[in-house]
């Protein structure tokens, strides 16, 4: 039995104002310095490593720093991009025009990093030419981990799955969807392997397996999602097949913005699904007043004996900084539900800035709602572990 409940994050961390404007200048197209833009990206990991120490996480990562979004610094990684993509409104926000417009209108000017304009599309083969991108990601991480002190207990970096690349950069090229995505498993096999390779955990980011039904499949019925769920985890067990199962771990989400999420596909009807990819641990979101009750769904469709899940126990999108009660809490109940708490880390519900500027949490509320989360975890693990 583990000695206590761990502490994790979902990925993307606050940048630097000036980092964030150089990645909001290069998402418009603009020709940017790149020395410029990798010095700015190196110092930033630097300082967030020990700072994700200080504040009580255990196994993390770079905040993406580096990256203009968690999916879109794949332009520069991938051939076959062209032409322009068309992404759909979220059903939900559609839903109600009075909020749709305060969403334009705080919207309006902020520089940002954006996930709706200026999308490639895929108009030609797709292949992988990252390697040496991502190679010097890992070894500007692993600079930042060797130079903690303390040294973290462990390490992630994420990566997107077929299914958001495909949602994201939409294809217009091959013959069917899942031709693409298995050319996309294969590219992304590269970059997969890499992070393993490079001795941290693989984080695959799918917020398609939720998100995408109120997006793509807003107007469909739920078995042609469920099916295109099926069809992105094939294409995820293609590109993993033969890595450590139990060094890879999957993020999904409903989208990680501030919305009704009324039109959110319940997690009961995607779960039997999800559970499908071959990996080791599920990172999921349960703090959200939307999903916090859907832990629920582990009593009937419960992880293999083998496999961890990553509760999402901090809400990326409110200022409020949780109570570490409030914390232990929510930990105590989806221990209860996955019947070992054992087998349960705490996290976080999304990333803090997905895409650079969006983050709605400001930046010293974050390192606070992450201390609350440690604090939580720890009171949880005395009561559920008996752990000091």
């Amino acid at each position: 039995m583990a000695a206590r409940i761990l502490c994790t994050h979902t990925g993307s961390l606050p940048r630097p104002p000036a980092l964030t404007r150089l990645h909001a200048r290069r998402a418009r197209g603009e020709d940017i310095p790149a020395g410029e833009a990798a010095a700015a990206a190196r110092a930033a990991v630097a300082e967030i490593v020990p700072r994700q120490v200080a504040a009580g996480i255990d196994i993390v990562n770079n905040g993406e720093q580096g990256r203009e979004s968690f999916v879109l610094y794949l332009r520069d990684r991938l051939t076959g991009l062209g032409g322009e993509s068309h992404r759909p409104g979220w059903a939900d926000i559609d839903a109600y025009p009075e909020f749709k417009a305060e969403v334009v209108a705080a919207a309006a000017g902020k520089e940002t990093a954006s996930m709706t304009a200026n999308l490639p599309a895929a108009t030609g083969d797709v292949a992988y030419v990252g390697d040496a991108a991502m190679a010097a990601e890992c070894a500007e991480f692993r600079a930042a981990l060797d130079a903690a002190r303390p040294a973290p207990l462990g390490a992630f970096l994420a990566a997107p799955s077929p299914g958001i690349v495909a949602s994201v950069v939409q294809n217009r090229h091959y013959d069917s969807e899942e031709a693409y995505l298995a050319a996309l498993a294969d590219a992304l096999a590269h970059e997969y392997r890499a992070i393993l390779d490079a001795g941290f955990t693989l984080q695959l980011d799918c917020p398609d397996l939720a998100l995408e039904r109120h997006a793509s499949y807003r107007d469909r019925p739920l078995a042609d999602f469920v099916a295109f769920c099926e069809r992105v985890v094939t294409a995820i067990n293609r590109a993993i097949a033969g890595l450590p199962r139990e060094r890879i771990r999957l993020h999904v989400c409903w989208g990680n913005y501030e919305g009704p999420h009324d039109a959110d596909v319940p997690l009961a009807d995607i779960l039997p699904t999800i559970l499908q990819a071959q990996v080791g641990a599920f990172v999921l979101p349960f703090a959200n007043p939307r999903h916090a009750h859907e832990h629920r769904c582990f009593r009937t469709t419960p992880l293999k004996d083998d496999q961890v899940l990553v509760a999402g126990v901090i809400d990326t999108l409110t200022n409020f900084v949780e109570h570490p009660e409030v914390v232990a809490e929510r930990l105590e109940r989806i221990a209860r539900s996955i019947g070992d708490p054992a087998r349960l880390m705490a996290g976080t519900d999304c990333g803090f800035d997905t895409a650079a500027g969006r983050g709605r949490v400001a930046r010293d509320v974050v390192w606070a709602k992450l201390r609350a989360m440690s604090e939580g975890a720890r009171i949880a693990s005395g009561r559920l572990l008996g752990a000091g």
